[in-house]
This record gives C-alpha cells, structure tokens and sequence, in this order.
C-alpha cells in the first residue's frame, strides 16, 4: 500500500503541504479538509495503477509505468483529496485550485501542480 507519511516525501515538498494545509485551515475552515492520498509508492505498486484502464478494468489513473517522481525515496510528488466534515470525499476541481494557489504563492515555481500539464491534467498531484 503507497505511503501517506509527509515524512516520506522530499524536504521541499514537506514544508510545502505543511504550509499549504495550515493556510487552508486558517482561511477555509468551512470547505472540505486536504489530506495526503499518496507519497512514496513502490514501482510494483506503480505498475499496478498503470495497469488500470489498461490490462485491468478502470479509468487511466496515470501514464508512468515505473521509475516516477512518487517511486524515489524520498519521494518528489505527493497526491491529495479532500473529505467533508462528515468524512466524505470531494474531487471539486475548484478545491484542488485554491490549494494550488497556496503552494504557488508561497513556493514561487518550486513546487509544480499536475492542474497545469497540457495534457493528462492531474488535479491532485504536486511535484518538485
């Protein structure tokens, strides 16, 4: 099972979600709450999601077989989600871009968000 642990994630990243999460408390108390889906992944674990849409029943999830920024130590991307009080999930593409603006107004191009790709948009995705 990938990781969830900030602890598993680069340095950068670290004090990036850290930072990003404690804003979002303070200025948005009342939207659905970020939390870490994924940061270190193994590449069997990576080839697994690859299969998805593919070998294996599903949506495309990704289009990296192995070797990605999820699968070093310590990781370089971590993935996000969001839960409601209530604990339910909210996949609002607008949440995703306010905690994007967060990371890009305190990480000045340092942090990269997949919200930005030209292609494969991967809204819950932050890498270095």
């Amino acid at each position: 099972m990938p990781s969830r642990k900030v602890t598993d994630l680069d340095y950068r990243l670290q004090r990036a979600y850290t930072l990003a999460v404690h804003e979002w408390r303070l200025n948005y108390p009342e939207l659905p709450q970020p939390f870490l889906t994924c940061t270190f992944r193994t590449n069997e674990e990576q080839a697994e999601l690859y299969a998805k849409g593919r070998t294996k029943p599903g949506k495309i999830v990704t289009n990296i077989r192995k070797g990605g920024k999820h699968n070093v130590y310590p990781a370089q991307a971590f993935d996000i989600a969001f839960k409601d009080s209530q604990d339910k999930l909210d996949w609002s593409p607008l949440l995703f871009a306010k905690f994007a603006s967060i990371i890009k107004e305190n990480f000045n191009g340092l942090i990269k968000w997949g919200g930005d790709w030209k292609t494969f948009k991967d809204l819950p995705h932050f890498e270095v």
